[in-house]
């Protein structure tokens, strides 16, 4: 793919003197939300707002045969009782289905439960009063008439002829299948010296947020317009799904999104708690806010990662993949979520995994399946952590059966960083990838011979103590491709408006959402680089459908890449708007001028000619002074999509280097390394930390976190007490390297890096650990890997 013209007279723009591109900024919005001045849903108070809270079923599966509201409707503070019977009217269904993942079925999904409840915590009653308190207090009054019904949990059981069909409309249990295949498997193993086989089974977890998922729908009967301010990733999205299903224009639906205290795709979803509080507003013409507590959010949340893959891999003599195989099983609760479905992590676990190694002959199968637990769907890394795991365990697998290091395993079957453009054996165009690249960088910087020196040394004194690698793609950027083909209202591009106002400065308005990751920073040093003003006079405003371009949103490693290159396009054509406009006050041509710091100055010499505050009054307030014929466009607008492939792909290779305790069976993470090429890093600092955030929550997955459930469908883990998450003396320090190949689909050249840590830890932990209880003749494939699971491998318990 041809990259677009980046010159200017034949210096790039982001060469350009003072450029903001690569440089650690601090945060616009640090001060403010250290001072605790930040506004999140729940700061906001309006006149007359009511509070909501829901009674949920406390059964997995469960008929709903009669509801006794009258004694809390009469309940002091109560407004109003509502049931999913009263909102069918007010709220329609809603099916998690894309027309492009041929076969995909769901039922209709409702704000609140009508005739079941199908996860034990489905929002089934909703109490509207003057406080959050009161409507809890009238909850307790309530008394529904349940049912049991038989529940399927067991993904492995899902569709066995005898196992109760949780929708009899859909005729079975089965949300999706696809199968992936690439040249000539069967030969593959045929011909193969070694087979490797293993088995890898991943736990649901989810995001646990540090600002649970909540929002307040205002809406004003006399103009028939509904406000959301939302904790959410994707203002436009949500507008239309609004708008949609409780019967608005769409421009008459206005999401505001302010301060999010933490996203990572769980709130980019649609929930019918948040569905049935937008209804409800608009039934009653007062202000409704909810917020999620910790259990809600927990039980009503979507969860991840819940997959069984078994795997084969053959290889020849010499350690080259000859051939790869999966097959990959799933189970997602007892809906498809709207609007993104919950079939694309699976689909994204065999579309990529194995994808950073040159072998042709591929086959992978993805099951979807139907159960009692609460849904599945898009959480940070989607798929990511099932790929790279299932593909570097069974890398490590081959490496031991040819006698090789793990390292020059790799290097004999990574793709090499100049075959690219090529499609992998699932068929994915792949581009601009760096896989030898980051693998000789992380040689050196974690001095690898030492490192194994280290190794054999603490082994001769009996510990436990394992060295892992883990290299991987990322996938980023999503294209049209990805669900707008589908038929989801789910925007691939992203629009960025520049404004020059009178005193000088550059507004931005952008679509994309600042969620705690540091948008703002890095929009602003790219405005800022493009413009040629100071960063300081740079103001960003994001999250808000009255003023920002229409756009997608946050979500799939895509604010840099493409909302940054919205930013940059737009801050172009301001700039040459500028320009123009300067040329004709300073009668000289537009291509004699530059921009720096804030002034217009002669392109030879750099001599100012005029401050844009000066040129700004001109324009605003003197429009009299300025030729006739000139009219100035001190505002620019561009939209930026990828064209002509799904995504772009990011790269990497990470390293973990741990200790096990043969008593405890606990595992201590000693050191971890990454090495990253997401293309152009525009913030050294943000983009580290986000990689460093993301190991962390890979830590989280691999080590500690899990969703459990008992045999009735019971959550039994939806506290903070019994769902562990990493804290700080369980991460170990992670020293960050970088390569940068810039994406070829864009100008900035950035891919994202907001997934890569969370994608790739688990893998390299868990190869770590296999490491270390080699010796002992032990595995664990099993994530989260606990305490008792290493015990059990070496057959202590």
């Amino acid at each position: 793919m041809t990259a677009p013209d980046n010159n200017e007279g034949g210096l790039s723009v982001l060469d350009r003197p003072n450029s903001y591109i690569g440089r650690t900024v601090p945060r616009p919005n640090a001060k403010r939300l250290i001072a605790g001045r930040g506004t999140f849903v729940d700061d906001i108070k309006l006149p007359r707002m009511l509070h909501l809270a829901f009674l949920r079923s406390p059964y997995a599966h469960a008929k709903i045969e009669g509801i006794d509201s009258d004694e809390a409707k009469s309940m002091p503070g109560v407004i109003g009782v509502f049931t999913g019977k009263d909102l069918i009217d007010h709220c329609t269904s809603w099916q998690g289905v894309l027309t492009h993942l041929a076969g995909l079925k769901s039922a209709p999904q409702s704000a609140l439960a009508v005739e079941k409840a199908s996860w034990q915590g489905e929002a089934v009653v909703a109490v509207v009063a003057t406080s959050r308190a009161l409507a809890e207090d009238a909850i307790e009054h309530i008394i529904v008439d349940f049912k049991d019904l038989p529940v399927v949990l067991d993904m492995e059981t899902a569709l066995d002829p005898a196992t109760p069909v949780i929708h009899p409309e859909l005729g079975d249990n089965l949300t999706w299948t696809r199968e992936v295949v690439g040249g000539d498997v069967e030969a593959a193993f045929s011909n193969a010296t070694h087979i490797v086989e293993e088995t890898f089974r991943f736990s649901r977890h989810t995001g646990v947020t540090l600002e649970p998922r909540g929002l307040v729908a205002d809406f004003d009967p006399v103009e028939r317009k509904m406000t959301v301010y939302h904790s959410g990733q994707a203002p436009h999205m949500m507008q239309a799904i609004f708008a949609k299903h409780v019967d608005l224009p769409e421009a008459d639906v206005r999401v505001i999104c302010k301060d999010i205290g933490g996203s990572f795709g769980i709130k980019v979803h649609t929930y019918g708690d948040e569905m049935a509080t937008v209804a409800i507003a608009k039934i009653l013409g007062r202000p409704v806010k909810f917020i999620a507590d910790r259990v809600e959010s927990f039980t009503a949340d979507i969860h991840s990662r819940d997959h069984k893959v078994t795997a084969r891999m053959a290889v020849d003599a010499e350690g080259k993949i000859l051939g790869y195989e999966l097959d990959d099983l799933t189970g997602v609760g007892p809906y498809s979520m709207y609007p993104r479905t919950s079939a694309i992590e699976a689909n994204q676990v065999i579309s990529l995994s194995g994808g950073q190694y040159d072998f042709e002959n591929y086959r992978a199968k993805a099951t979807v399946v139907y159960q009692n637990k609460a849904m599945m769907c898009q959480y940070r890394a989607v798929g990511h952590p099932i790929a790279t795991a299932v593909s570097e365990g069974m890398a490590d697998l081959a490496a031991a059966a040819t006698g090789l290091d793990p390292l020059e395993f790799r290097r004999r079957n990574l793709v090499a960083d100049d075959a690219y453009p090529k499609t992998s054996a699932a068929g994915a165009p792949m581009d601009d990838l760096s896989h030898h690249a980051c693998l000789d960088k992380m040689v050196t910087m974690m001095d690898y011979d030492a490192v194994r020196a280290d190794r054999t040394a603490a082994r001769a004194q009996g510990k436990i103590r394992g060295i892992g690698f883990a290299s991987f793609i990322e996938v980023g950027s999503p294209s049209p491709l990805f669900y707008g083909t589908g038929g989801a209202r789910i925007s691939a591009q992203d629009g960025a408006t520049l404004r020059l106002e009178p005193q000088g400065t550059v507004t931005v308005s952008i679509g994309v959402t600042e969620q705690g990751q540091g948008t703002e920073a890095i929009i602003a040093q790219i405005a800022a680089t493009a413009v040629g003003v100071a960063i300081e006079n740079v103001r960003v405003k994001t999250g808000d459908t009255d003023n920002s371009p229409y756009g997608g949103g946050t979500w799939g490693s895509r604010g840099a890449g493409i909302g940054g290159e919205a930013t940059l396009q737009a801050g172009k054509v301001l700039r040459q708007n500028i320009l123009h406009v300067a040329g004709a006050v300073l009668q000289t041509g537009p291509d004699t001028l530059d921009i720096l710091d804030g002034a217009v100055v002669d392109k030879q010499g750099g001599a100012e000619r005029i401050t844009l505050a000066d040129l700004g009054a001109q324009v605003h307030f003197r429009t009299g002074e300025l030729p006739n014929d000139l009219q100035p466009e001190f505002v620019a607008t561009q939209h930026y999509r990828v064209k002509g492939q799904p995504f772009v792909l990011t790269n990497g290779i990470q390293a973990s280097y741990l200790d096990i305790d043969p008593e405890t069976g606990g595992v201590t993470l000693l050191k971890h390394w990454v090495v990253e090429d997401c293309g152009t890093v525009i913030n050294p600092q943000l983009v580290d930390e986000q990689i460093r955030g993301g190991v962390v929550q890979g830590i989280g997955g691999v080590l500690f976190e899990e969703c459990l459930y008992d045999e009735d469908g019971n959550f039994i883990s939806a506290t903070m007490a019994d769902y562990l998450v990493p804290m700080a003396a369980e991460m170990p320090d992670i020293e960050i390297a970088h390569v940068e190949t810039p994406t070829s689909t864009s100008e900035l050249g950035a891919k994202g890096a907001g997934e890569a840590g969370t994608g790739g830890a688990p893998a390299a932990i868990m190869n770590a650990v296999n490491d270390a209880l080699a010796p002992h003749k032990a595995r664990v494939t099993t994530h989260p890997i606990t305490p008792e699971r290493v015990l059990r491998a070496l057959g202590v318990i």
